[in-house]
């Protein structure tokens, strides 16, 4: 049995590559995203569901709730890394890159604290899968997902994480420590208007 990582479906401010407040909702692509990577686990053995209680994350977990028919666990350690001041602010308009910054912007997370708080995340992720007799979906965001795949879990050799992580994309890991990824960033259940853009923002 195994975890599915599932990234939020898109938002405007994706699209417009711009760092995200915490209260941004689903675009209408992004609710057509969710009910695609719903629809595709209607049938994946999918038994319990934890989220991001943050509302892009929240409406993509609901989505995948109302189609399996579960609950919804909320988890406020699987938020996307928190950018203070820098929220609202136009990715290509900053001086460096938020994503690689280290020190803790004004009122956000440094990247140690977020790594400590992913950590956190991944083992109460790892025993409410365990605790199970089936698969657990885990919608999060791009760049908690990123994080776990770094440091928390194994790529096959010559596989590397992608810089951008697909909305509404899946990867699978396995259960059992050392968390083998078998599938990575899969969008195949996208197409036509919920097809993901590659241009827009993977992450804050």
């Amino acid at each position: 049995m195994s975890i599915f990582l599932i990234r939020h479906g898109e938002t405007a401010l994706n699209a417009s590559r711009t760092l995200q407040p915490a209260d941004t909702p689903l675009s209408p692509r992004g609710l057509a995203q969710a009910a695609a990577i719903a629809n595709r686990l209607v049938d994946a053995g999918v038994v319990a569901i934890v989220s991001s209680d943050l509302p892009r994350a929240a409406q993509t977990a609901q989505a995948i709730a109302d189609a399996c028919g579960l609950p919804i666990r909320w988890e406020p350690l699987l938020h996307e890394r928190n950018y203070g001041d820098l929220r609202g602010q136009p990715y290509d308009t900053l001086p460096f890159d938020p994503m690689t910054l280290d020190g803790a912007p004004p009122g956000g997370e440094s990247i140690a604290t977020f790594h400590a708080r992913v950590a956190q995340a991944f083992t109460r992720v790892v025993a409410l899968r365990n605790a199970l007799d089936g698969n657990l979906a885990v919608v999060t965001h791009g760049l908690v997902i990123a994080a776990m795949l770094d440091l928390h879990a194994r790529l096959a050799d010559g596989i590397a994480r992608p810089e951008r992580l697909g909305n509404t994309s899946l990867t699978v890991l396995s259960a059992r420590s050392p968390h083998e990824v078998g599938l990575l960033d899969c969008t195949r259940h996208l197409e036509a208007e919920a097809a993901d853009d590659r241009r827009s923002l993977s992450g804050g």
